[in-house]
Protein backbone atom coordinates (compact mmCIF):
# COMPACT_ATOMS: atom_id res chain seq x y z
CA UNK A 1 0.00 0.00 0.00
CA UNK A 2 1.11 3.20 -0.86
CA UNK A 3 1.39 5.33 2.44
CA UNK A 4 3.58 8.23 1.53
CA UNK A 5 4.20 10.43 -1.58
CA UNK A 6 6.55 13.04 -1.34
CA UNK A 7 7.13 15.26 -4.58
CA UNK A 8 9.82 18.50 -5.27
CA UNK A 9 9.96 20.30 -7.88
CA UNK A 10 7.50 18.91 -10.59
CA UNK A 11 5.93 20.90 -12.82
CA UNK A 12 3.64 23.27 -10.66
CA UNK A 13 4.56 21.64 -7.16
CA UNK A 14 7.21 23.13 -5.14
CA UNK A 15 7.28 20.93 -2.12
CA UNK A 16 4.01 18.68 -1.09
CA UNK A 17 4.09 15.44 1.41
CA UNK A 18 1.13 13.72 1.17
CA UNK A 19 -0.31 10.88 3.64
CA UNK A 20 -2.14 8.28 1.72
CA UNK A 21 -4.59 5.70 3.85
CA UNK A 22 -5.68 2.19 3.40
CA UNK A 23 -9.30 1.93 1.80
CA UNK A 24 -10.41 4.42 -0.95
CA UNK A 25 -8.44 7.73 -1.21
CA UNK A 26 -10.50 10.45 -3.45
CA UNK A 27 -8.31 13.22 -4.75
CA UNK A 28 -10.90 16.70 -5.95
CA UNK A 29 -10.04 20.19 -7.25
CA UNK A 30 -11.09 22.51 -9.78
CA UNK A 31 -9.79 21.90 -13.29
CA UNK A 32 -6.39 22.97 -13.78
CA UNK A 33 -5.72 22.53 -10.57
CA UNK A 34 -3.01 20.10 -10.97
CA UNK A 35 -4.48 17.01 -10.55
CA UNK A 36 -2.75 15.77 -13.51
CA UNK A 37 0.72 16.63 -12.23
CA UNK A 38 -0.08 14.63 -9.32
CA UNK A 39 -0.36 11.61 -11.69
CA UNK A 40 2.32 12.36 -13.64
CA UNK A 41 4.82 12.29 -10.40
CA UNK A 42 3.63 9.12 -9.44
CA UNK A 43 4.23 7.77 -12.41
CA UNK A 44 7.45 8.62 -12.60
CA UNK A 45 8.41 7.62 -9.05
CA UNK A 46 6.82 4.24 -11.01
CA UNK A 47 9.57 3.98 -13.36
CA UNK A 48 7.60 6.29 -16.49
CA UNK A 49 9.88 7.67 -19.35
CA UNK A 50 11.06 11.09 -17.86
CA UNK A 51 10.95 14.29 -19.36
CA UNK A 52 12.86 17.27 -18.42
CA UNK A 53 9.12 19.51 -18.82
CA UNK A 54 8.69 18.18 -15.37
CA UNK A 55 11.04 20.27 -13.71
CA UNK A 56 9.83 23.18 -12.54
CA UNK A 57 10.41 26.32 -14.03
CA UNK A 58 13.89 27.79 -12.46
CA UNK A 59 15.04 24.48 -11.12
CA UNK A 60 17.99 22.19 -11.65
CA UNK A 61 16.43 18.90 -10.44
CA UNK A 62 13.35 17.41 -9.65
CA UNK A 63 12.02 14.46 -7.11
CA UNK A 64 9.60 12.01 -6.28
CA UNK A 65 9.87 9.51 -3.25
CA UNK A 66 6.85 7.04 -2.99
CA UNK A 67 6.93 4.68 0.16
CA UNK A 68 5.04 1.57 0.66
CA UNK A 69 4.38 -0.30 3.73
CA UNK A 70 3.98 -3.82 2.50
CA UNK A 71 5.22 -5.96 -1.05
CA UNK A 72 3.50 -8.19 -2.82
CA UNK A 73 4.74 -12.10 -3.40
CA UNK A 74 5.51 -10.96 -7.12
CA UNK A 75 7.65 -8.11 -6.76
CA UNK A 76 9.75 -9.69 -3.90
CA UNK A 77 11.37 -12.12 -6.29
CA UNK A 78 12.90 -9.23 -7.66
CA UNK A 79 14.01 -7.52 -5.35
CA UNK A 80 15.33 -10.65 -3.87
CA UNK A 81 18.08 -10.51 -6.76
CA UNK A 82 19.22 -7.00 -5.87
CA UNK A 83 19.50 -8.79 -2.05
CA UNK A 84 17.07 -5.51 -1.22
CA UNK A 85 15.56 -5.92 2.33
CA UNK A 86 12.35 -4.94 2.32
CA UNK A 87 11.60 -6.15 6.10
CA UNK A 88 10.80 -2.00 6.72
CA UNK A 89 8.63 -1.91 3.70
CA UNK A 90 9.99 -0.26 0.08
CA UNK A 91 10.83 3.28 -0.70
CA UNK A 92 11.03 4.52 -4.59
CA UNK A 93 13.19 7.12 -5.55
CA UNK A 94 13.35 8.82 -8.99
CA UNK A 95 15.59 11.93 -9.40
CA UNK A 96 15.30 14.25 -12.75
CA UNK A 97 17.98 17.03 -13.70
CA UNK A 98 17.68 19.91 -16.50
CA UNK A 99 19.98 17.92 -18.72
CA UNK A 100 17.81 14.94 -19.03
CA UNK A 101 19.64 12.56 -16.83
CA UNK A 102 17.25 10.19 -14.45
CA UNK A 103 18.56 8.23 -11.39
CA UNK A 104 16.38 5.53 -9.51
CA UNK A 105 16.71 4.20 -6.06
CA UNK A 106 15.03 1.60 -4.06
CA UNK A 107 15.60 1.66 -0.64
CA UNK A 108 18.77 3.68 -1.28
CA UNK A 109 20.20 0.76 -3.41
CA UNK A 110 20.47 2.39 -7.06
CA UNK A 111 18.86 0.50 -10.03
CA UNK A 112 17.55 1.02 -13.52
CA UNK A 113 14.73 2.98 -14.90
CA UNK A 114 13.50 -0.72 -16.40
CA UNK A 115 13.78 -2.21 -12.96
CA UNK A 116 12.39 0.35 -11.00
CA UNK A 117 9.27 0.16 -13.63
CA UNK A 118 8.86 -3.60 -13.10
CA UNK A 119 8.76 -3.00 -9.87
CA UNK A 120 6.72 -0.21 -10.26
CA UNK A 121 4.06 -2.02 -12.05
CA UNK A 122 3.56 -5.00 -9.12
CA UNK A 123 3.20 -2.43 -6.76
CA UNK A 124 0.58 0.24 -8.45
CA UNK A 125 -2.16 -0.61 -11.17
CA UNK A 126 -3.20 2.15 -13.01
CA UNK A 127 -6.28 3.00 -15.08
CA UNK A 128 -6.93 5.40 -17.11
CA UNK A 129 -5.17 7.83 -19.70
CA UNK A 130 -2.39 7.39 -17.66
CA UNK A 131 -2.28 3.91 -17.80
CA UNK A 132 -0.59 0.85 -17.11
CA UNK A 133 -3.14 -2.02 -16.65
CA UNK A 134 -1.94 -5.28 -15.48
CA UNK A 135 -5.12 -6.67 -17.72
CA UNK A 136 -4.13 -5.13 -20.69
CA UNK A 137 -1.35 -7.31 -20.95
CA UNK A 138 -2.79 -10.63 -22.55
CA UNK A 139 -0.38 -12.81 -20.53
CA UNK A 140 -1.71 -12.11 -17.13
CA UNK A 141 -5.05 -13.38 -18.65
CA UNK A 142 -4.77 -16.95 -17.95
CA UNK A 143 -3.04 -16.34 -14.41
CA UNK A 144 -5.79 -13.96 -13.77
CA UNK A 145 -8.23 -16.63 -14.47
CA UNK A 146 -6.59 -19.28 -12.40
CA UNK A 147 -6.79 -16.91 -9.43
CA UNK A 148 -10.32 -16.53 -9.38
CA UNK A 149 -11.05 -20.27 -10.49
CA UNK A 150 -9.49 -21.36 -6.87
CA UNK A 151 -12.22 -19.23 -4.98
CA UNK A 152 -14.84 -20.64 -6.98
CA UNK A 153 -13.70 -24.49 -7.40
CA UNK A 154 -12.96 -26.73 -5.00
CA UNK A 155 -10.08 -28.59 -6.35
CA UNK A 156 -8.61 -26.06 -8.95
CA UNK A 157 -5.41 -25.95 -6.73
CA UNK A 158 -5.19 -29.70 -7.42
CA UNK A 159 -6.05 -29.62 -10.82
CA UNK A 160 -2.96 -26.86 -11.49
CA UNK A 161 -1.04 -29.20 -8.91
CA UNK A 162 -1.66 -32.22 -11.28
CA UNK A 163 -0.61 -30.16 -14.85
CA UNK A 164 2.89 -29.18 -13.33
CA UNK A 165 3.31 -32.71 -12.33
CA UNK A 166 2.31 -34.51 -15.35
CA UNK A 167 4.07 -31.98 -17.46
CA UNK A 168 7.55 -32.45 -15.55
CA UNK A 169 7.20 -36.17 -16.29
CA UNK A 170 6.77 -35.30 -19.73
CA UNK A 171 9.22 -32.89 -20.78
CA UNK A 172 12.13 -35.14 -18.74
CA UNK A 173 11.35 -38.43 -20.61
CA UNK A 174 11.02 -35.91 -23.66
CA UNK A 175 14.52 -34.69 -23.05
CA UNK A 176 16.03 -38.13 -22.14
CA UNK A 177 14.68 -39.59 -25.57
CA UNK A 178 16.24 -36.76 -27.53
CA UNK A 179 19.47 -36.91 -25.72
CA UNK A 180 19.46 -40.81 -26.85
CA UNK A 181 18.47 -40.40 -30.47
CA UNK A 182 21.08 -37.88 -30.58
CA UNK A 183 23.64 -40.36 -29.33
CA UNK A 184 22.25 -43.10 -32.27
CA UNK A 185 22.83 -40.12 -35.01
CA UNK A 186 26.56 -40.66 -33.74
CA UNK A 187 26.68 -44.33 -32.54
CA UNK A 188 28.02 -46.06 -36.03
CA UNK A 189 31.14 -43.42 -35.53
CA UNK A 190 31.43 -43.51 -31.92
CA UNK A 191 30.81 -48.02 -31.64
CA UNK A 192 33.89 -47.96 -33.57
CA UNK A 193 36.41 -45.79 -31.64
CA UNK A 194 34.74 -47.29 -28.09
CA UNK A 195 35.02 -50.83 -29.28
CA UNK A 196 39.03 -50.53 -29.95
CA UNK A 197 39.57 -47.76 -27.13
CA UNK A 198 37.67 -50.68 -24.74
CA UNK A 199 39.46 -53.79 -26.32
CA UNK A 200 42.87 -51.67 -25.74
CA UNK A 201 41.91 -51.04 -22.43
CA UNK A 202 41.04 -54.51 -21.49
CA UNK A 203 44.32 -56.11 -22.97
CA UNK A 204 46.11 -53.52 -20.58
CA UNK A 205 44.14 -54.46 -17.63
CA UNK A 206 45.26 -51.04 -15.88
CA UNK A 207 45.29 -51.94 -12.05
CA UNK A 208 44.62 -48.92 -9.38
CA UNK A 209 48.27 -48.09 -7.57
CA UNK A 210 50.22 -49.91 -10.47
CA UNK A 211 52.10 -47.55 -11.86
CA UNK A 212 53.42 -46.93 -8.54
CA UNK A 213 54.47 -50.08 -7.78
CA UNK A 214 55.57 -50.80 -11.27
CA UNK A 215 57.83 -47.30 -10.94
CA UNK A 216 59.00 -48.27 -7.63
CA UNK A 217 59.75 -51.89 -9.12
CA UNK A 218 62.30 -50.02 -12.18
CA UNK A 219 63.86 -47.63 -9.42
CA UNK A 220 64.98 -50.39 -7.27
CA UNK A 221 66.26 -52.49 -10.12
CA UNK A 222 68.21 -49.42 -12.07
CA UNK A 223 70.03 -49.12 -8.24
CA UNK A 224 70.95 -52.55 -8.01
CA UNK A 225 72.96 -52.11 -11.17
CA UNK A 226 74.50 -49.25 -10.41
CA UNK A 227 75.93 -51.06 -6.81
CA UNK A 228 76.73 -54.06 -8.41
CA UNK A 229 79.19 -52.41 -10.52
CA UNK A 230 80.34 -50.57 -7.71
CA UNK A 231 80.80 -53.94 -5.75
CA UNK A 232 83.04 -54.93 -8.60
CA UNK A 233 85.21 -52.17 -8.63
CA UNK A 234 86.18 -52.82 -4.78
CA UNK A 235 86.18 -56.80 -5.38
CA UNK A 236 89.18 -55.81 -7.92
CA UNK A 237 90.87 -53.53 -6.09
CA UNK A 238 91.00 -55.57 -3.11
CA UNK A 239 92.41 -58.37 -5.28
CA UNK A 240 94.37 -56.32 -8.28
CA UNK A 241 96.60 -59.38 -9.50
CA UNK A 242 93.98 -61.78 -10.18
CA UNK A 243 94.57 -63.56 -6.44
CA UNK A 244 91.79 -63.03 -3.25
CA UNK A 245 93.31 -60.70 -0.89
CA UNK A 246 92.71 -63.28 1.89
CA UNK A 247 94.76 -65.84 0.13
CA UNK A 248 97.35 -63.22 0.02
CA UNK A 249 97.29 -62.29 3.83
CA UNK A 250 97.32 -65.75 4.46
CA UNK A 251 100.19 -66.33 2.87
CA UNK A 252 102.44 -63.72 4.57
CA UNK A 253 101.19 -65.19 7.78
CA UNK A 254 102.35 -68.62 7.09
CA UNK A 255 105.96 -67.54 5.93
CA UNK A 256 106.39 -65.62 8.92
CA UNK A 257 105.31 -68.56 11.43
CA UNK A 258 108.78 -70.19 9.81
CA UNK A 259 111.00 -67.32 11.96
CA UNK A 260 113.25 -69.39 13.35
CA UNK A 261 113.85 -68.86 17.81
CA UNK A 262 112.20 -70.53 20.93
CA UNK A 263 109.65 -67.91 20.30
CA UNK A 264 108.26 -66.22 17.77
CA UNK A 265 108.80 -62.67 17.97
CA UNK A 266 106.20 -61.71 15.31
CA UNK A 267 103.58 -64.36 16.55
CA UNK A 268 100.69 -61.36 17.71
CA UNK A 269 101.46 -60.24 14.58
CA UNK A 270 100.89 -63.06 12.66
CA UNK A 271 97.71 -63.92 14.55
CA UNK A 272 96.29 -60.49 13.47
CA UNK A 273 97.04 -61.58 9.60
CA UNK A 274 95.12 -65.06 10.23
CA UNK A 275 92.35 -62.62 11.87
CA UNK A 276 92.48 -60.28 9.04
CA UNK A 277 92.30 -63.03 6.49
CA UNK A 278 89.51 -64.35 7.50
CA UNK A 279 87.63 -61.39 7.72
CA UNK A 280 88.33 -60.27 4.05
CA UNK A 281 87.33 -63.74 2.97
CA UNK A 282 83.91 -63.13 4.72
CA UNK A 283 83.77 -60.08 3.42
CA UNK A 284 84.66 -60.54 -0.26
CA UNK A 285 82.20 -63.55 -0.05
CA UNK A 286 79.29 -60.86 1.16
CA UNK A 287 80.55 -58.38 -1.32
CA UNK A 288 79.68 -60.80 -4.85
CA UNK A 289 76.62 -59.17 -6.53
CA UNK A 290 73.56 -60.32 -7.21
CA UNK A 291 72.46 -61.34 -10.65
CA UNK A 292 70.23 -59.05 -12.40
CA UNK A 293 67.59 -60.49 -14.67
CA UNK A 294 67.32 -58.02 -17.43
CA UNK A 295 64.25 -59.25 -19.11
CA UNK A 296 62.39 -58.66 -15.57
CA UNK A 297 63.65 -55.11 -16.22
CA UNK A 298 62.42 -54.67 -19.68
CA UNK A 299 59.21 -55.89 -18.91
CA UNK A 300 58.44 -53.79 -16.33
CA UNK A 301 59.24 -50.82 -18.01
CA UNK A 302 57.72 -52.07 -21.01
CA UNK A 303 54.36 -52.08 -19.13
CA UNK A 304 55.12 -49.05 -17.27
CA UNK A 305 55.22 -46.81 -20.45
CA UNK A 306 52.20 -48.51 -21.39
CA UNK A 307 50.42 -47.55 -18.54
CA UNK A 308 51.65 -44.10 -18.76
CA UNK A 309 50.88 -43.73 -22.63
CA UNK A 310 47.38 -44.63 -22.21
CA UNK A 311 46.75 -42.44 -19.28
CA UNK A 312 48.08 -39.61 -21.56
CA UNK A 313 45.96 -40.45 -24.75
CA UNK A 314 42.66 -40.79 -22.29
CA UNK A 315 44.11 -37.52 -20.42
CA UNK A 316 43.53 -38.88 -17.32
CA UNK A 317 45.76 -40.31 -14.22
CA UNK A 318 47.25 -43.86 -14.52
CA UNK A 319 44.82 -44.36 -12.05
CA UNK A 320 41.82 -43.21 -13.48
CA UNK A 321 42.40 -45.80 -16.46
CA UNK A 322 40.21 -48.64 -14.74
CA UNK A 323 36.99 -46.35 -14.00
CA UNK A 324 37.46 -44.98 -17.82
CA UNK A 325 37.64 -48.25 -18.95
CA UNK A 326 34.40 -48.72 -17.16
CA UNK A 327 33.04 -45.41 -18.72
CA UNK A 328 33.52 -46.82 -22.39
CA UNK A 329 31.83 -50.05 -21.64
CA UNK A 330 29.17 -48.41 -20.21
CA UNK A 331 28.94 -46.30 -23.36
CA UNK A 332 29.48 -49.19 -25.50
CA UNK A 333 26.94 -51.01 -24.04
CA UNK A 334 24.26 -48.47 -24.06
CA UNK A 335 24.93 -48.39 -27.59
CA UNK A 336 24.53 -52.31 -27.99
CA UNK A 337 21.38 -51.74 -26.19
CA UNK A 338 20.36 -48.73 -27.45
CA UNK A 339 17.02 -50.33 -29.45
CA UNK A 340 15.48 -51.86 -26.76
CA UNK A 341 16.32 -48.53 -24.57
CA UNK A 342 14.87 -46.42 -27.68
CA UNK A 343 11.59 -48.77 -27.86
CA UNK A 344 10.99 -48.15 -24.10
CA UNK A 345 11.57 -44.40 -24.24
CA UNK A 346 9.29 -43.80 -26.91
CA UNK A 347 6.46 -45.84 -25.21
CA UNK A 348 6.93 -43.85 -21.75
CA UNK A 349 7.19 -40.50 -23.85
CA UNK A 350 3.74 -41.59 -25.07
CA UNK A 351 2.40 -42.52 -21.59
CA UNK A 352 3.34 -39.44 -20.28
CA UNK A 353 1.84 -37.30 -22.96
CA UNK A 354 -1.28 -38.85 -22.73
CA UNK A 355 -0.98 -38.75 -18.83
CA UNK A 356 -0.14 -34.65 -19.22
CA UNK A 357 -2.84 -34.23 -22.11
CA UNK A 358 -5.69 -35.64 -19.66
CA UNK A 359 -4.51 -33.87 -16.51
CA UNK A 360 -4.67 -30.22 -19.40
CA UNK A 361 -7.96 -31.58 -20.31
CA UNK A 362 -9.48 -31.41 -16.90
CA UNK A 363 -7.66 -27.64 -16.00
CA UNK A 364 -9.10 -26.81 -19.15
CA UNK A 365 -12.11 -27.87 -18.46
CA UNK A 366 -12.19 -26.52 -14.96
CA UNK A 367 -11.13 -23.08 -16.42
CA UNK A 368 -14.18 -23.19 -18.84
CA UNK A 369 -16.54 -23.08 -16.20
CA UNK A 370 -14.46 -20.28 -14.16
CA UNK A 371 -14.58 -18.14 -17.58
CA UNK A 372 -18.46 -19.06 -17.31
CA UNK A 373 -18.62 -18.15 -13.89
CA UNK A 374 -16.62 -14.88 -14.48
CA UNK A 375 -17.95 -13.51 -17.57
CA UNK A 376 -21.26 -13.96 -15.66
CA UNK A 377 -20.35 -11.86 -12.34
CA UNK A 378 -19.21 -9.35 -14.44
CA UNK A 379 -21.71 -8.70 -16.85
CA UNK A 380 -24.18 -8.03 -13.59
CA UNK A 381 -21.79 -5.37 -12.57
CA UNK A 382 -21.67 -3.99 -16.07
CA UNK A 383 -25.22 -1.77 -16.52
CA UNK A 384 -24.98 0.47 -13.84
CA UNK A 385 -21.58 1.56 -14.44
CA UNK A 386 -23.16 2.79 -17.96
CA UNK A 387 -21.69 -0.20 -20.03
CA UNK A 388 -24.46 -1.95 -20.19
CA UNK A 389 -24.36 -2.79 -24.05
CA UNK A 390 -21.02 -4.26 -22.96
CA UNK A 391 -20.35 -8.02 -23.49
CA UNK A 392 -17.62 -9.86 -22.32
CA UNK A 393 -16.16 -13.37 -22.68
CA UNK A 394 -13.03 -15.25 -22.53
CA UNK A 395 -11.34 -16.72 -25.59
CA UNK A 396 -9.70 -19.89 -25.30
CA UNK A 397 -6.93 -21.19 -27.75
CA UNK A 398 -4.40 -24.24 -27.77
CA UNK A 399 -0.71 -23.60 -27.17
CA UNK A 400 2.28 -25.54 -27.04
CA UNK A 401 2.13 -27.82 -23.74
CA UNK A 402 3.38 -26.13 -20.90
CA UNK A 403 3.25 -26.60 -17.06
CA UNK A 404 0.61 -24.70 -17.25
CA UNK A 405 -1.23 -26.65 -19.97
CA UNK A 406 -2.24 -25.91 -23.25
CA UNK A 407 -4.56 -23.12 -22.98
CA UNK A 408 -3.55 -19.62 -24.36
CA UNK A 409 -6.45 -17.12 -22.51
CA UNK A 410 -7.86 -14.05 -23.88
CA UNK A 411 -10.21 -11.71 -22.46
CA UNK A 412 -12.49 -10.62 -24.95
CA UNK A 413 -15.12 -7.49 -24.99
CA UNK A 414 -17.29 -5.34 -27.15
CA UNK A 415 -18.74 -2.40 -25.94
CA UNK A 416 -21.54 -1.94 -28.79
CA UNK A 417 -23.97 -4.68 -30.27
CA UNK A 418 -23.24 -6.01 -33.57
CA UNK A 419 -19.58 -5.03 -33.08
CA UNK A 420 -17.46 -8.49 -33.05
CA UNK A 421 -15.40 -9.29 -29.97
CA UNK A 422 -11.27 -7.95 -29.79
CA UNK A 423 -8.96 -8.38 -27.33
CA UNK A 424 -9.73 -6.26 -23.94
CA UNK A 425 -6.64 -3.35 -24.82
CA UNK A 426 -8.34 -2.52 -28.36
CA UNK A 427 -12.09 -1.97 -27.17
CA UNK A 428 -12.22 0.88 -24.88
CA UNK A 429 -10.50 3.69 -23.61
CA UNK A 430 -11.10 6.67 -21.42
CA UNK A 431 -13.16 6.27 -18.70
CA UNK A 432 -15.04 3.11 -20.41
CA UNK A 433 -12.08 1.78 -19.85
CA UNK A 434 -11.77 2.56 -16.78
CA UNK A 435 -14.90 1.67 -15.26
CA UNK A 436 -14.79 -1.73 -17.42
CA UNK A 437 -11.44 -2.08 -15.17
CA UNK A 438 -12.97 -1.12 -11.95
CA UNK A 439 -15.64 -3.78 -12.36
CA UNK A 440 -13.40 -6.55 -13.17
CA UNK A 441 -11.37 -5.75 -10.24
CA UNK A 442 -14.26 -5.97 -8.00
CA UNK A 443 -15.24 -9.24 -9.35
CA UNK A 444 -11.78 -10.52 -8.93
CA UNK A 445 -11.71 -8.81 -5.48
CA UNK A 446 -9.64 -11.07 -3.49
CA UNK A 447 -7.88 -13.57 -5.68
CA UNK A 448 -4.66 -11.29 -5.49
CA UNK A 449 -2.93 -9.83 -2.61
CA UNK A 450 -3.44 -6.58 -1.17
CA UNK A 451 -2.86 -4.09 -4.16
CA UNK A 452 -3.01 -0.27 -4.44
CA UNK A 453 -5.46 1.04 -7.63
CA UNK A 454 -5.38 4.26 -9.23
CA UNK A 455 -8.29 5.10 -11.26
CA UNK A 456 -8.55 8.63 -13.40
CA UNK A 457 -10.98 9.93 -15.50
CA UNK A 458 -13.44 6.80 -14.42
CA UNK A 459 -16.12 9.15 -14.28
CA UNK A 460 -16.00 10.91 -17.58
CA UNK A 461 -19.03 11.02 -19.31
CA UNK A 462 -21.51 9.91 -15.98
CA UNK A 463 -23.61 11.42 -13.11
CA UNK A 464 -26.24 10.71 -11.30
CA UNK A 465 -26.81 7.07 -10.41
CA UNK A 466 -24.12 5.40 -12.77
CA UNK A 467 -21.29 7.77 -10.85
CA UNK A 468 -22.95 6.75 -7.50
CA UNK A 469 -22.54 3.27 -8.70
CA UNK A 470 -18.65 3.73 -9.72
CA UNK A 471 -18.41 4.99 -5.98
CA UNK A 472 -20.04 1.84 -4.50
CA UNK A 473 -17.82 -0.35 -6.37
CA UNK A 474 -14.62 1.89 -6.31
CA UNK A 475 -15.78 1.44 -2.22
CA UNK A 476 -16.15 -2.38 -2.10
CA UNK A 477 -12.55 -2.98 -4.38
CA UNK A 478 -11.40 -0.44 -1.62
CA UNK A 479 -12.49 -3.12 1.56
CA UNK A 480 -9.25 -5.28 0.81
CA UNK A 481 -6.98 -3.05 -0.74
CA UNK A 482 -6.29 0.43 -1.39
CA UNK A 483 -8.12 3.19 -4.09
CA UNK A 484 -6.68 6.17 -5.15
CA UNK A 485 -9.48 7.92 -7.12
CA UNK A 486 -9.26 11.33 -8.98
CA UNK A 487 -12.59 12.49 -9.84
CA UNK A 488 -14.58 15.31 -10.44
CA UNK A 489 -18.36 13.42 -9.30
CA UNK A 490 -19.85 14.46 -6.24
CA UNK A 491 -21.38 11.27 -5.55
CA UNK A 492 -17.71 9.61 -5.77
CA UNK A 493 -16.16 11.72 -3.31
CA UNK A 494 -19.05 10.83 -1.12
CA UNK A 495 -17.42 7.74 -0.80
CA UNK A 496 -13.84 8.49 0.17
CA UNK A 497 -12.57 7.15 3.54
CA UNK A 498 -9.69 9.93 3.26
CA UNK A 499 -10.50 12.77 0.97
CA UNK A 500 -7.84 14.89 -0.51
CA UNK A 501 -8.19 18.21 -2.51
CA UNK A 502 -5.79 19.91 -4.93
CA UNK A 503 -5.63 23.73 -5.06
CA UNK A 504 -3.30 26.17 -7.21
CA UNK A 505 -2.60 29.53 -6.21
CA UNK A 506 0.23 32.33 -6.76
CA UNK A 507 2.44 33.38 -4.01
CA UNK A 508 4.94 36.01 -5.38
CA UNK A 509 4.09 35.68 -8.62
CA UNK A 510 4.59 31.88 -8.90
CA UNK A 511 1.82 29.74 -9.67
CA UNK A 512 2.08 26.22 -6.76
CA UNK A 513 0.13 23.34 -6.89
CA UNK A 514 -0.90 22.04 -3.20
CA UNK A 515 -2.62 18.98 -2.04
CA UNK A 516 -4.26 18.47 1.65
CA UNK A 517 -6.53 16.50 3.08
CA UNK A 518 -10.11 17.53 4.55
CA UNK A 519 -13.02 16.69 6.70
CA UNK A 520 -15.96 17.98 8.34
CA UNK A 521 -16.68 21.49 6.97
CA UNK A 522 -14.26 21.65 4.10
CA UNK A 523 -15.19 18.15 2.85
CA UNK A 524 -18.82 19.06 2.80
CA UNK A 525 -17.82 23.00 0.91
CA UNK A 526 -15.65 20.68 -1.62
CA UNK A 527 -18.41 18.22 -2.18
CA UNK A 528 -21.04 21.18 -2.98
CA UNK A 529 -18.50 23.21 -4.82
CA UNK A 530 -18.09 19.68 -7.22
CA UNK A 531 -22.12 19.49 -7.31
CA UNK A 532 -23.40 23.52 -7.81
CA UNK A 533 -20.16 25.05 -9.47
CA UNK A 534 -17.82 28.30 -7.65
CA UNK A 535 -20.61 29.47 -6.04
CA UNK A 536 -21.83 27.33 -3.02
CA UNK A 537 -25.40 27.38 -2.27
CA UNK A 538 -27.19 25.70 0.50
CA UNK A 539 -28.92 23.29 -1.56
CA UNK A 540 -25.41 22.33 -2.76
CA UNK A 541 -24.29 21.72 1.06
CA UNK A 542 -27.38 20.23 2.07
CA UNK A 543 -27.00 17.63 -0.63
CA UNK A 544 -23.19 17.34 -0.14
CA UNK A 545 -24.23 16.33 3.49
CA UNK A 546 -26.77 13.97 2.34
CA UNK A 547 -24.16 12.06 0.02
CA UNK A 548 -21.66 11.65 2.84
CA UNK A 549 -24.47 10.77 5.03
CA UNK A 550 -25.66 8.10 2.90
CA UNK A 551 -21.85 6.91 2.37
CA UNK A 552 -20.95 6.20 5.73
Amino acid sequence: MLVNLNISNIVLIEKLNIEFGRGLNILTGETGAGKSILMDALSLALGARSDIGLIRHGCETASVIAEFDNVPASAKTVLDEFEIDTTDGLILRRTLNADGKSKAWINDTPISVKTLKQIGDELIEIHGQFANHTLLNQSTHRPTLDAFAQNYIGNFKALLTDVKTSYKEYSDTKKRLSELQEMLARSESEREFLEHNVAELQKLNPQIGEEDELATKRANMMNAEKNTAILNDAISAMAPHGNSLDALVFSVAHILERIKGDENPYQSQIDKLYDIAEDIATVSKSLEPENIDTDDMDSIEERLFAIRAAARKHRVSADELPAKLEQMSAQLNAIDNSDAELKKLTAQLKTTHDCFLAAASALHDARKTAAQTLREKLLTELPDLKLGSADFDIEFNTCAPSANGTDDITFMIKTNPGSPFAPLHKSASGGELARLMLAMRVVLAGTNDEHSFVFDEIDTGISGATASAVGNRLNRLAVANQALVITHSAQVAGFADRHFKISKSVIDGKTTTTIHQIADEERVNEIARIISGAEITSESVTMAKTLIKSMD
